[in-house]
């Protein structure tokens, strides 16, 4: 039998599928919080260094930053392609040493909480599970952020999640 602090940590958000040769990360989560306060900790530089990481550049559609994730460690480009505020945020991701990605993040009101849809496309397929794990890893720290607590020791949440997303494997 496993405590609820046993259930919580095996938790995974997400669902992952194969898609013209490359794999999606489609992560959800139920927030209690509003759009708006969801939309600020997405597109507020002071916000996301406090949950995500360092964010230097043009927070609009059409924009170009650099970014720096404190989790994963991942440093690259991010271009903002679609910025609906409340609603959608699709950015393009770009870096030397991984393939180019896209962000797609969806928010939609349920009651008092905000439906949270993450979708990483253009992940390679051999590395699809390891991805999951550390947008999960994102996802939970903008969760935590959201309520008011820190970020999580991304390592140890990393080594927790990333078999439970390799036994997950890939739909369609």
């Amino acid at each position: 039998m496993t405590t609820p602090e046993e259930h919580e940590s095996a938790r995974v958000l997400g669902s992952l599928r194969a898609e013209d040769g490359r794999g999606v990360v489609r992560l959800e989560d139920r927030v209690r919080a509003a759009p708006d306060d969801v939309w600020s900790a997405l597109t507020s530089r002071d916000r996301l260094a406090v949950w995500l990481g360092e964010v230097d550049g043009d927070l609009r559609e059409g924009g170009e930053l650099r970014a720096r994730f404190v989790a994963t460690g991942w440093e690259g480009v991010v271009r903002v392609r679609e910025c609906r505020p409340g609603e959608r945020l699709v950015v393009e991701t770009s870096t030397p040493d991984q393939p180019d990605g896209r962000f797609e993040i969806s928010l939609d009101v349920e009651g008092e909480c905000t439906h949270l849809i993450v979708e990483d496309h253009g992940v390679p397929l051999d590395q699809v599970a390891a991805y999951a794990a550390g947008d999960q890893v994102h996802v939970e720290d903008l969760v935590s952020h959201l309520g008011g607590g820190e970020r999580c020791d991304a390592r140890a949440r990393f080594e927790v999640l990333h078999p439970l997303y390799q036994r997950l494997g890939l739909l369609g």
